[in-house]
């Protein structure tokens, strides 16, 4: 059996590889590019998980095809961002006072969190990192994986690494940000990683039932 992945990111793939542990082969999905975006427009991560890998296994038959939606839920902002968390800032035409450089998105997502959580003290600051996988075949979903890393979000950014809301993104367990700690410690983190294994569980599961 191969999974064929809806991406082409080289992050995403290496998080798949760490938490392959059953060494099922796994590639990208041929001739994405070819392929039209489905909209993102559900609103979770499930939903948006599932109607991907619908969406893509429908243009591959025969081919199991996973897909993933995933994104930061702070629990003082109701979830927010969530699904939206690659468009916050523009979502919310959230626009900073000038700066001595442009701000790319990232920067101002990060911005406008901290803009949210003025005055809101650190124990209550509690957010993850939530993933979700679909895996489906000829359009019909055979199974899901969760998987999320829990933190808190700071007041100001620490550290250089990664990306998102990395810097933001507090780890009690390992007192440093995303963004302070090594590759290696990360991986072993991934939200993404977790839900990979996950879905992992469910497809053997699935498999096997049939």
């Amino acid at each position: 059996m191969t999974l064929y992945v809806a991406t082409s990111n080289p992050g995403k793939l290496r998080d798949f590889a760490v938490a392959n542990t059953a060494h099922i082969p796994v590639e990208p999905l041929p001739n994405l590019a070819t392929i039209a975006p489905p909209p993102e427009d559900e609103p979770t991560f499930e939903g948006n998980a599932i109607a991907k890998a619908r969406y893509y296994s429908s243009h591959a038959p025969g081919l199991i095809v996973i897909a993933d939606d995933s994104g930061l839920e702070v629990d003082t902002l109701h979830g927010r961002p969530g699904v939206r968390s690659a468009r916050f800032a523009d979502d919310y035409n959230f626009h900073p006072a000038e700066t001595t450089y442009p701000l790319n998105t990232d920067e101002r997502n990060n911005l406008y969190l901290i803009s949210l959580l003025t005055g809101v003290p650190l124990t209550e600051r509690s957010a993850r990192y939530h993933c979700v996988l679909a895996a489906a075949r000829n359009g019909h979903l055979l199974a899901i994986g969760h998987g999320a890393v829990e933190g808190e979000i700071l007041s100001e950014p620490r550290g250089t690494g990664g990306f998102g809301y990395d810097p933001l993104f507090y780890l009690p367990t390992h007192q440093r940000t995303m963004a302070q700690i090594d590759l290696e410690t990360k991986l072993t983190l991934s939200h993404r990683g977790r839900a990979f294994a996950a879905l992992l569980q469910e497809l053997a599961t699935h498999i096997a039932a049939t």
